[in-house]
């Protein structure tokens, strides 16, 4: 198996010593750490399909890695073969951006692109990719679009799922599907692509996309507003959309626990108040067109929201450096919570309106059975995605005879409080190996007998990827 994966990829594409190896094998925050036969890294579609094929025929797994910037444990190797743990499929030598059609506003790339750099090539070409989050500079565009990746931008632009246009696939008996046309139309049946967004690496391994980019949005404005409470964080945001619905780009909620956090580990953040407001609004507008006085509607906004006690404090964007350290601070929020501790992040997803309902729901869970904790909130309320957060100090952690068992308590206890609100336990973050049990107690019983049935038709040896999204016994 070895010598036949090194006359595919070559000698120095291939990692077999267990020291070299360790990277590969755990997930970002290092809580998990599996095992693997190799590391390979693939130059090409051929290359990765020649890579699936071997791996068919001898029946060892493939787990494909991309950043490995995720929470879910989705990228960890893991498997039950006993002498088939199966390879590592590293996609990050796949880092050409193929063409970018500036009038169609397409961008073809490989898999392994990092975000930023698709940022920046698109950039030069006049127009943006207005996927953003905080591991932009590591994420790859493979992983991101097997997680169906949000970010700030879902309010105005939707998830991945809405940005991809094409896909290229090798199946897991190591064919390709090619569907990179990239057309506005196509209604020739069945939209293939969309069963491979989302689905983790479990159906086959993404290795080009065809992405839609946007026009640039030169005219912007920022403000961060201090809000009394998460209800009144929404009436803002329904006054925003009274009067610029089309214009807002990132609506986001954080508690003072959580940028308190931020002040605490990251350095170069400078907050605009002295005091962090118990809940912050950081609002983002964005137009293509330049008279466009988006600063005045901004204004004219949150001050109506400071003339009705909704609001106590604002401050807005006079620069673009300004508006930078606002939203440096709010995507610094993953760092300083993996310096901080040990959190249980929930990935819930409610309607805007009952968000605040929610994070009173979840506050009083937290407060009666884990006093342990310190919760913090960061929210996407414009489209009402919830990252509701249990940090415990890691002293207290490794005093727990069963992590597994007692994060998955603490798990199951909010994604209750969620169910309440007819919410979702995962909106951007994925299922992984993290929350397969979650997911079949959760879901609906016919929708999770039908992907189980979907996994076996593309993947009936189980070898994509295995155990994570579906628990092994589904399959």
């Amino acid at each position: 198996m070895i010598g036949k994966l090194r006359g595919i990829v070559g000698e120095k594409w291939l990692i077999t010593d267990p020291a070299e190896m360790e990277p590969w094998l755990s997930d970002w925050r290092q809580r998990r750490r599996g095992r693997a036969l190799a590391v390979v890294q693939p130059a090409s579609t051929q290359e990765v399909a020649a890579v699936v094929a071997l791996c068919a025929a001898e029946r060892q797994p493939v787990f494909p890695v991309g950043g490995n910037t995720g929470l879910c444990f989705g990228a960890v190797p893991e498997s039950d073969r006993g002498d088939k743990p199966g390879i590592v499929l590293s996609l990050r030598r796949l880092n050409q951006i193929r063409a970018i059609d500036r009038a169609t506003g397409i961008a073809t790339v490989d898999a392994g692109v990092v975000l930023g750099e698709l940022h920046g090539a698109a950039a030069e070409a006049g127009r943006q990719f207005p996927l953003h989050l905080g591991s932009e500079g590591s994420a790859q565009i493979g992983g991101l679009i097997s997680t169906n990746a949000g970010g700030t931008g879902v309010v105005r632009y939707g998830p991945m799922r809405d940005l991809v246009a094409g896909l290229e696939v090798v199946l897991p008996d190591g064919r390709v599907l090619a569907d990179l046309a990239a057309l506005r139309k196509d209604n020739t049946g069945y939209m293939l692509r969309h069963l491979f967004i989302g689905a983790e690496g479990t159906l086959g391994i993404i290795t080009g996309a065809a992405l839609r980019l946007h026009p640039q949005t030169p005219n912007s404005a920022h403000a961060w507003v201090a809000v009394t409470d998460p209800a009144a964080a929404v009436a803002l945001l329904a006054s925003l959309q009274d009067r610029a619905g089309s214009y807002i780009q990132a609506f986001e909620l954080i508690s003072a626990s959580q940028f308190e956090l931020v002040r605490r580990h990251v350095e170069r953040v400078r907050f605009p108040f002295a005091e962090i407001p118990a809940w912050s609004a950081l609002i983002e507008l964005g137009s293509e067109d330049t008279t466009t006085d988006l600063q005045a509607i901004l204004e004219e906004i949150v001050g109506a929201s400071l003339g009705n006690g909704e609001s106590m404090d604002a401050v807005v964007a006079t620069s673009e450096q300004q508006a930078a350290e606002f939203w440096h601070i709010r995507h610094s929020v993953s760092e300083a919570n993996k310096k901080e501790g040990i959190g249980i992040v929930h990935d819930v997803a409610v309607r805007s309106s009952d968000v605040a309902g929610f994070i009173a729901a979840a506050d009083k869970v937290a407060a009666k059975r884990y006093p342990q904790a310190v919760t913090q909130v960061v929210c996407h309320l414009g489209d009402g995605n919830v990252h509701y957060i249990l940090m415990f100090q890691r002293d207290f952690w490794a005093s727990q005879p069963d992590q597994d068992g007692f994060a998955l308590e603490v798990e199951r206890a909010i994604h209750d409080a969620a169910a309440r609100f007819g919410g979702t336990f995962s909106a951007e973050h994925g299922v992984g190996r993290k929350l397969t049990e979650e997911l079949e107690r959760l879901a609906d019983p016919l929708k999770y007998e039908l992907m189980s049935k979907v996994k076996t038709l593309f993947d009936p040896q189980n070898l994509m990827n295995p155990g994570v999204l579906l628990a092994s016994k589904a399959i």
